[in-house]
């Protein structure tokens, strides 16, 4: 028996039972804030219907239903990464657009530069190519 092995083994266990103590905290945090989130959804649609500015409720609404959902695909990530022992990387690219769909939402309310217009929408271009990119490797190593 190597003793230096043993060793190796004991180091490389505490360390994957902190990581795993981590991923929970952290599991159980984006819980709260998508249980949070969604409550602040509720209420954003009760006020919509008070609202003189229908434009601007609905998209206060639609911010924080999107939020909920960047919030409910980073938990996915870290569900998966229990299930699996991997780290999913599509969830994530997922949050990616939908945050960058946010932004697009606000586009037509605030004055943004045309640069910025372009390269959000590069952005969603080069996420949605690793989607499609990651699907189809996935697809092919399941064959």
């Amino acid at each position: 028996m190597n003793p230096y092995k043993d060793h190796a083994d004991t180091v490389t266990s505490a360390i994957s039972w902190v990581s795993q103590g981590i991923y929970l905290l952290i599991a159980v945090s984006l819980s709260l804030l998508a249980i949070i989130s969604f409550y602040d959804v509720a209420l954003q649609i009760v006020a919509l219907v008070h609202t003189e500015d229908m434009t601007a409720g609905v998209l206060r609404v639609l911010h924080a239903l999107l939020l909920t959902l960047i919030i409910v695909e980073i938990l996915e990530t870290v569900t998966a990464y229990f299930r699996t022992n991997r780290v999913q990387v599509t969830p994530i690219l997922i949050a990616g657009i939908t945050a960058m769909v946010r932004r697009v939402l606000t586009f037509g309310v605030e004055s943004v530069a045309p640069l910025d217009i372009g390269m959000t929408l590069a952005a969603i271009l080069v996420l949605t190519i690793a989607i499609i990119y990651i699907g189809r490797q996935e697809r092919e190593n399941s064959y």
